[in-house]
């Protein structure tokens, strides 16, 4: 399954639904699909969880399999959504692609 995330300030952000469920979990949410954030919630969704732990980089060897995409990467696009919502004060909604 496939997530939309839209809003009226930035370009839509379509993520795979396991991912989607996880930002939408670090940002205080059930995960549910549809959904949707007030312009009040779209600030302290962008705050980082306190638990949440950087994502560290190994050194690979050329032999090791190329390293999963760490969740901060996959993250980036939603990001820059919710901070053109929070700018613009901007809902954004959620919904399968």
């Amino acid at each position: 399954m496939l997530v939309r995330f839209t809003c009226e300030a930035h370009r839509d952000v379509l993520l795979f639904g396991d991912i989607a469920q996880a930002l939408l979990a670090l940002m205080g949410h059930s995960g549910t699909t549809p959904g949707a954030l007030a312009t009040a919630e779209v600030a302290p969704a962008l705050a980082p969880a306190p638990d949440q732990a950087p994502d560290q980089a190994d050194s690979e060897a050329e032999d090791d399999p190329p390293a999963p995409i760490p969740l901060t990467t996959r993250a980036l696009p939603l990001i820059e959504l919710l901070t053109a919502a929070g700018e613009a004060e901007a809902p954004v909604l959620w919904y399968p692609a």
